[in-house]
C-alpha cells in the first residue's frame, strides 16, 4: 500500500545527494511561473538550479553576522531540504531570491487611514508590492463612514467599500510577481458603519475580484449574536456611536453571503490579540493575505513549509513520523527564513523597520493529508488528531529552540524589550513568531503533495491552472498504489472518481481504502473545525484553512461551523461551498475524462 516505502526505508542522512525526482505537474509550474528566461523567452534554468539559486542568494545573509562564514557549506544545507522536496519557502523567494529582484516575503499588511493621502500611498505602496510577488492583507476600518462630511465641505467620503474598489481596480491589472494576480483580502471591523455594504460587497461575484473580504469580529460582538440582543456601530473618526443593529441579523446576513460566494469570512481579531507578540507596539488588527500571518501595519512575513510526506520511516510493517529529520528540517528552515528577512530588498524604509524589529517568520507544513494516508489514518478521527498535535507541537518546540540559538549568535528580535518573551529568567530569542500554517496552495504543487493541512480535495481531479491554459491531472500517488495493490484500478474507476464520484461511494474498493482516502467534501465540517483547532493550539500566529462543502450545504450548516470555530478559539474562518463561484480552481466534465484515459494508457504502456 505504500509507494514510497522503499524510498523511506533508506536512511536518511542530511549529506546524501537530495535532489527529488519532480511529479509533470511540478515541472509544468516551475516551468510557466519559476525557472528563469530570458529576453526572448527561452528556458535558461532548471529545477536543481533555482533551488541552488535560492540555496546561495539566501545563504549570503550569514555574512552580516560572521565575515568569515562558510556560506557554500550553508547554502548546501538550504540546497537539499529545498532540492529533497523536505522544506520549501514562499513563492516570492523562489521567484526573486538570487536575481536582483530581492522581495522574498510572502504577504504584508498595510493599513489605510482616514485620509485620501494616505488611500493613494496605500495604493502606490501596493503596486510595488505586488510587482514583488507578495500578498497583501488591507484594514479599512480606520476610515469614516459612507456619506460623512468631509472637512466642514460639501464633499462626502466615499465610504470603505468604495476605496475598496477604486484600489482593487488600481492594482487589478499588476501580475504578482509578473506571474499572477496580486493576492490580497480586505477587512472591516463589525462596528463599523458602513458593515452591512461591506458584508454585501462580493454580492456580484465580478466585484474585487482580487480580493478576498473578512470581517473583524469581537468576542463581545460574538456573545451578543448568541444573546440576539443589538449593538453599537462605531464612527471610527469620532468613536461615538451612530447607529445600533442586532448581532444575529449581521450575522445571518454574513453567513448567507458566505453562503453564496465564500466571502467574508470571520477573523477573530480578540483571540488573535491573545498571541500578539509584541503588545508595547500596538493592537494587531489584521492578517496577511491568505489569513495565517496576524501582522502590525507594514510588516512583512517570510514564510516556509516542511512536507509532512516525506517526515516518515519505516516501522514493520508500517510508517512512523521521523522526528530525527523533522528536527534536523525545521532547524534549518528556521535559519533559512531568518536569512532571508536580511537579503530581502523592502518596497518601502517603513516596511523595512516594521518587520526587522519583530524579524516574525512563519514555519508550517504541507502535505498533512499524505502524512495520514501513508500512515493508514482518515483524516476524520481521533488518531489524526493525536497525530496533528504531536506534529506541530513538536515543529514549535523545535522552531523556538532553533531561534533561541539564533538569538545566541546574532541578538533578539530588536523589539524583544517588552514582549511576551521578556520575562525574568527567559532566555533571548530571534523571532517574535516562529509557526504559522499557510496555504500552500503552488508549493505543495512543486512538492507533489497535499496543501497545507487540508484534507485532499479528491483522489482524482483536475486542477485549472494558469488561467484555464492548463489542466493538471492529479490522481494522489498513495491512493493509487492502495488500488493497485487491491486489484481495483481500472479506467472506469479513475474516471469515476474524476466526475466527482465520492471515493466513499465506489462498492467496488475496500472499505479500508474508502476509509483512510477520505476527502475534503466527504469530511464533516465539524472534524474540519476540529483540525484546524489542534494545529491552532501550538501555533504562535494563525491557521490558513477552509472548510470545503458540499453545494448542498445549508445556511444552517455555515452558522454552525462559525460557531464552532468561535467556540474552538480558532483566530479566523473560512468556508466555501462547491460551485458557489462561477469559477473554480477545479473542474470536471469530458476534459478530466479525456486525461484520465491518456494517463490510465500511460501507465499501461509503461
Amino acid at each position: 500500500m505504500l509507494d514510497l516505502k522503499t524510498e523511506l526505508s533508506s536512511l536518511w542522512r542530511p549529506d546524501t545527494d537530495a535532489f527529488t525526482e519532480l511529479t509533470p505537474n511540478a515541472r509544468i509550474v516551475l516551468e510557466k511561473r519559476y525557472l528563469r528566461r530570458n529576453e526572448r523567452g527561452e528556458l535558461i534554468e532548471t529545477p536543481r538550479e533555482i533551488f541552488q539559486r535560492v540555496a546561495e542568494a539566501v545563504a549570503m545573509a550569514e555574512l552580516n553576522y560572521d565575515p568569515e562564514a562558510d556560506t557554500k557549506a550553508i547554502a548546501d544545507k538550504f540546497y537539499r531540504i529545498m532540492a529533497g522536496l523536505l522544506f520549501l519557502p514562499n513563492s516570492p523567494a523562489l521567484l526573486n531570491a538570487g536575481t536582483g529582484s530581492g522581495q522574498l516575503a510572502g504577504s504584508v499588511v498595510l493599513s489605510v487611514e482616514d485620509s485620501i493621502a494616505s488611500i493613494f500611498d496605500t495604493v502606490k505602496t501596493a503596486a510595488l508590492v505586488h510587482q514583488g510577488g507578495s500578498g497583501i492583507g488591507f484594514n479599512f476600518s480606520h476610515v469614516r463612514p459612507k456619506g460623512e462630511q468631509v472637512g466642514g465641505r460639501l464633499d462626502v467620503a466615499l465610504g470603505p467599500v468604495a476605496l475598496i474598489d477604486i484600489l482593487s481596480r488600481a492594482t487589478q491589472p499588476i501580475r504578482q510577481g509578473g506571474i499572477r494576480r496580486g493576492c490580497n483580502s480586505v477587512a472591516l471591523s463589525v462596528d463599523h458603519p458602513d458593515i452591512l455594504e461591506f458584508i454585501r460587497a462580493k454580492s456580484d461575484q465580478t466585484s474585487l475580484a482580487n480580493f478576498y473580504t473578512c470581517t473583524l469580529v469581537t468576542d463581545d460582538f460574538m456573545e451578543t449574536v448568541k444573546t440576539g440582543r443589538d449593538y453599537p456601530l462605531i464612527n471610527p473618526r469620532t468613536n461615538e456611536p451612530v447607529r445600533w443593529l442586532n448581532a444575529r441579523n449581521v450575522f445571518d446576513q454574513i453567513v448567507d453571503q458566505a453562503w453564496h460566494s465564500g466571502d467574508p469570512g470571520l477573523i477573530f481579531i480578540d483571540r488573535i490579540n491573545e498571541d500578539n507578540p509584541t503588545p508595547h507596539l500596538g493592537r494587531i488588527e489584521h492578517v496577511s493575505g491568505c489569513g495565517e500571518q496576524p501582522l502590525l501595519p507594514n510588516e512583512f512575513s517570510h514564510l516556509g513549509s516542511i512536507n509532512l510526506s516525506r517526515m516518515l520511516k519505516v516501522d514493520g510493517d508500517g510508517l512512523i513520523i521521523d522526528f530525527d529529520k523533522l528536527q534536523y528540517v525545521a532547524a534549518t528552515a528556521v535559519r533559512f527564513l531568518d536569512d532571508a528577512l536580511d537579503v530581502t530588498r523592502y518596497p518601502t524604509p517603513e516596511t523595512m523597520l516594521a518587520t526587522l524589529r519583530t524579524r516574525k517568520i512563519g514555519l508550517g507544513v504541507m502535505g498533512f493529508a499524505d502524512m495520514l494516508f501513508q500512515m493508514r489514518i482518515p483524516y476524520d478521527s481521533e488518531a489524526a488528531i493525536g497525530v496533528a498535535h504531536q506534529v506541530i507541537e513538536f515543529i514549535e518546540e523545535e522552531a523556538h529552540r532553533a531561534s533561541r540559538e539564533l538569538a545566541l549568535e546574532r541578538g533578539s528580535f530588536p523589539a524583544f524589550k517588552g514582549s511576551i518573551y521578556d520575562v525574568h529568567g527567559a532566555s533571548p530569542i530571534r523571532n517574535a513568531a516562529c509557526t504559522t500554517i499557510a496555504p500552500t496552495g503552488t508549493i505543495s504543487l512543486i512538492a507533489g503533495c497535499t496543501c497545507g493541512i487540508e484534507p485532499a480535495f479528491g483522489t482524482v481531479f483536475v486542477r485549472n491552472a494558469f488561467k484555464g491554459e492548463h489542466q493538471l491531472l492529479d490522481i494522489n500517488p498513495h491512493f493509487e498504489d492502495a488500488v493497485r495493490r487491491s486489484g481495483v484500478l481500472s479506467l472506469d474507476l479513475l474516471q469515476r472518481l474524476v466526475r466527482h464520484d465520492y471515493l466513499g461511494d465506489q462498492a467496488d474498493v475496500p472499505e479500508e481504502i474508502r476509509r483512510i482516502f477520505v476527502t475534503a467534501h466527504e469530511v464533516s465540517p465539524e472534524w474540519h473545525v476540529r483540525m484546524q483547532a489542534a494545529f491552532q493550539e501550538f501555533t504562535d500566529a494563525a491557521v490558513s484553512k477552509t472548510v470545503n462543502l458540499p453545494a448542498s450545504a445549508t445556511r444552517e450548516d455555515l452558522f454552525g461551523i462559525f460557531l464552532q470555530a468561535y467556540e474552538s478559539r480558532l483566530k479566523g474562518i473560512t468556508v466555501y461551498r462547491d460551485d458557489s463561484r462561477a469559477s473554480q480552481p477545479f473542474c470536471t466534465g469530458e476534459t478530466g475524462i479525456k486525461l484520465v484515459r491518456a494517463y490510465h494508457e500511460s501507465r499501461i504502456v509503461a
